[in-house]
């Protein structure tokens, strides 16, 4: 049988530990993240209207969205895979240039109008041409809209599948049709988008250019990155090099021989492990801070929507 492996990052499995819920934690891995889609959760995805999108770039610099359509716009290919339309938006394609770069992806679906429930789902993402998803999967209807026409399709391959619990969902109602106007699929009209509703568009004129946040260790964000050249090694040797007259940390073990690409290779891997010793030493002192939940304090578990029992 094999061994069951444990959900979770291994931030998340730290921070746990340090505020004492790993226990719980557990017991919430073991009762409700799947590695698939169950029945009810197959359902549940065919029948929403809206999710948010999480994705991010190579850099790990992140970026949030929301999509919409009609129930059933998001298709359950089968309990591992599922695809979602993109439709006509504003042409930055910030959610599909992060995949080509990263496929890693985050999806959360709530309900709040019925069940007020969420699910979600995260795993690895590919796109794909309209023409090239109906040559594969026949049964996609068209859309009578002429803007919720998919020009490309995200495929998701789920990798964990988990509710997100009701006790601070809203229950909203939906407002009647004829009361808030059909809405605008894929138009250009700026006004029928929302216009300058921020303003944003008004002062651009007076706003001086545009500077992106430096990015500064990010080689501490997910080990090894491709921008983390000999030039930043070289730059922040002198600061985490390993030498204790400058405050470094002592030097990682080296890779076993023929591990990487050589001695340049081996040196970096060695530098971005130190960096990433540092930053989970800086976790650990902040977490040391925190005050763990006493068992009295902790709430009765909610065992979810997906997982009723009672029919």
């Amino acid at each position: 049988m094999p061994s069951q492996e444990r959900p979770g990052s291994d931030g998340e499995h730290l921070v746990q530990q340090r505020l004492g819920t790993t226990e719980r934690a557990d017991r919430f891995y073991g009762d409700q993240v799947l590695d698939h889609l169950n029945g009810r959760m197959r359902e549940f995805v065919a029948r929403q209207e809206m999710f948010f999108l999480a994705t991010a770039d190579r850099h790990g610099d992140c970026d949030s969205t929301f999509r919409a359509g009609p129930p059933g716009f998001v298709r359950v290919l089968d309990d591992r895979t599922l695809a979602y339309p993109e439709y006509r938006g504003n042409g930055v394609m910030a959610s599909i240039g992060n995949i080509s770069e990263n496929p890693r992806l985050g999806i959360l679906m709530i309900d709040f109008t019925r069940d007020r429930i969420g699910l979600h789902i995260n795993g690895r993402a590919g796109v794909v041409m309209d023409e090239e998803m109906r040559a594969h999967h026949a049964d996609l209807p068209v859309d009578p809209i002429p803007g919720r026409r998919a020009q490309l399709w995200v495929t998701v391959e789920v990798e964990e599948a988990y509710i997100h619990c009701a006790k601070h969902i809203p229950h909203l109602q939906k407002v009647p049709a004829q009361q808030r106007g059909a809405r605008a699929w894929g138009t250009d009209d700026s006004k029928r988008k929302g216009g300058d509703f921020f303003g944003a568009a008004a002062e651009a004129s007076e706003r001086p250019p545009f500077q992106r946040a430096a990015r500064t260790n990010e080689h501490l964000r997910g080990g090894l990155h491709e921008d983390t050249g000999e030039v930043a090694y070289q730059g922040a040797a002198a600061v985490y090099g390993g030498d204790p007259a400058h405050g470094g940390l002592p030097r990682a073990p080296r890779p076993e021989p023929g591990y990487g690409a050589g001695t340049e290779v081996s040196g970096r891997r060695d530098f971005v492990e130190e960096l990433n010793a540092e930053f989970l030493d800086r976790v650990e002192r902040v977490l040391a801070r925190a005050q763990p939940r006493r068992p009295a304090e902790d709430e009765a578990e909610f065992r979810g929507w997906f997982d009723r029992r009672d029919g």
